[in-house]
């Protein structure tokens, strides 16, 4: 079996889906726990959506996502290594 060639935009995208995936679950872990998570659009939106918006469990499940995400790019790291030449 031939070994597969990797070029320079397959090593920039690796990058670019590592760092994309820290930031969004760093964003997700830290934004529903400061004050501009209570005045969006989707908490005003109806009365029985901001009950469920204000939950901290809701806040919680987001954060977790957030968290997900950012071992998801820890995981991508360690694999960059299929890159190495």
């Amino acid at each position: 079996m031939p070994e597969r060639v990797y070029h320079w935009y397959h090593k920039l995208g690796g990058l670019l889906f590592v760092h994309f995936c820290f930031v969004i679950g760093v964003a997700l872990a830290v934004f529903p726990w400061l004050d501009w998570w209570d005045g969006n659009y989707f908490s005003y939106f109806s009365p029985a959506w901001r009950r469920i918006w204000l939950n901290p469990y809701f806040r919680g499940a987001v954060s977790g996502v957030g968290l997900l995400n950012v071992c998801i790019s820890f995981i991508e790291i360690f694999r960059l290594k299929r890159f190495s030449d």
